[in-house]
């Protein structure tokens, strides 16, 4: 699909396109222009205390190439500059555009013991029945062996802490096109009397790790030196320095990846919390650090390069309930867990992209409250399209964006 000015079309236009090109139907079409996401009598059914729901704005990120693939990336977000700045940090980067994988979707569980008498004997009998239990970890893996996945394989180690040893088992389990947490837990409920039985103690926690470094993503792409100039290529390598030996920095700079991980996360009705929680973990280990990596090629181009866990699906979760978020999978025209992974990583990247482009040459302001001028209008009273647009376009042209001169300019439109 032709991307090109995607942003200058109105709803309609863009609805069209998307019918066109990821054979959306009328009915779907439709919900998606009326922000039909989650009727009141599903938000009652799915969580405690329901009086309304809420929304956030639906768009598409355009001129991703994935792979060779032409992507179009579904984003809910409230912020104007990401969707904007994903979109820009994406054509930098054609025709070439981005590559990516993802490991095998392994995610960890732990099953805790705790009131054993001695460690030491305690991991020595997990060892000498490690088969036995993990025969019958694996039966309640069985519905995950239907599609591929299922319990690979059982570890375990002491832990020494204040309140005495506990014996902690690791589960790895491949869950296929799940996020995996309902799979992982019931499997490490199931078994957890058995260890117990054999080790002595009592289970205590049986969860889901969302550090999920055995189900990371990986994702590169090349700014040329001719495209984005030399000072854009030196400031963002002076940039990711800064983020490299300074906590302060760092911890924004990886905000700005996950600005466009938790957006596609939320259109697509991932557990976002884990994905964050998960990401700012990895980051943490041997010392809080960047999840991108960028350097300068022999040519003198950017390299960029993202790695983290992810752990999505495309089954299971608020993927049933959310009709929006099954149609943001199709617009993606995600075939599997996989194909929203590498979506997620690329956009994480270019967002990263994008700011540190921003911040290293013009500043950030500028774009970014151009952007939000819009959102200056409607807080001045500006109720119509029109009287929006032409408020935040005053406010644009004299780079003024107070709220002062956005009501001066509606009292004149309205004169």
């Amino acid at each position: 699909m032709d991307a090109t000015g995607f942003y200058k079309l109105n709803i309609d236009e863009r609805l069209s396109l998307l019918k066109k090109h990821r054979n959306l139907s009328d009915e779907e079409a439709l919900l998606l222009k009326n922000s039909g996401a989650l009727s009141l009598d599903i938000a009652n059914r799915m969580i405690e205390n329901v009086i309304g729901a809420m929304h956030l704005p639906l768009a598409v990120a355009t001129h991703f190439k994935i792979n060779g693939k032409e992507m179009l990336v579904p984003m809910a977000i409230e912020e104007p500059s990401v969707v904007a700045g994903a979109c820009k940090a994406a054509k930098l980067t054609l025709p070439e555009g981005f590559t990516a994988k993802s490991d095998e979707p392994i995610m960890i569980g732990q099953v805790q013991i705790v009131n054993i008498k001695d460690g030491k004997e305690a991991l020595s009998s997990f060892e000498k029945h490690k088969k036995e239990i993990f025969e019958i970890a694996r039966g309640y893996a069985k519905q995950m062996e239907q599609y591929g996945g299922g319990l690979r394989d059982i570890s375990a180690k002491i832990i020494r802490s204040k309140r005495g040893d506990m014996l902690v088992a690791y589960f790895d389990v491949d869950v296929r096109d799940s996020m995996g947490a309902n799979t992982v837990n019931t499997i490490l409920e199931g078994v957890a009397p058995s260890i117990a039985s054999y080790v002595g103690g009592k289970p205590c926690l049986r969860i889901i790790s969302n550090l999920a470094v055995k189900r990371k993503s990986y994702a590169q792409a090349v700014w040329k030196r001719n495209v984005i100039g030399e000072d854009g290529v030196e400031g963002i390598l002076d940039a990711y320095e800064l983020a490299k030996n300074d906590i302060y920095r760092c911890v924004t700079h990886n905000k700005g990846i996950m600005n466009g991980i938790d957006a596609v996360a939320l259109a697509s009705g991932q557990d976002w919390r884990a994905i964050e929680a998960g990401a700012h973990a990895y980051a943490s280990l041997d010392g809080y650090h960047p999840l991108t990596h960028y350097e300068k090629t022999k040519d003198g181009d950017l390299l960029g390069k993202i790695e983290l866990p992810l752990a999505v699906g495309t089954v299971g979760g608020a993927i049933n309930t959310s009709p929006t978020a099954k149609l943001a999978l199709k617009v993606l025209g995600a075939q599997s867990w996989r194909d929203l992974a590498v979506a997620m990583t690329c956009v994480g990247l270019a967002n990263n992209f994008a700011a540190l482009y921003a911040l290293s040459t013009t500043g950030i302001q500028a774009g970014h409250m151009k952007l939000h001028a819009r959102n200056i209008a409607v807080l001045a009273g500006a109720k119509t399209p029109e009287e929006i647009d032409e408020v935040a376009q005053e406010l644009a042209n004299k780079k003024d964006f107070s709220l002062d001169l956005a009501k001066q300019v509606l009292k004149k439109i309205k004169e």
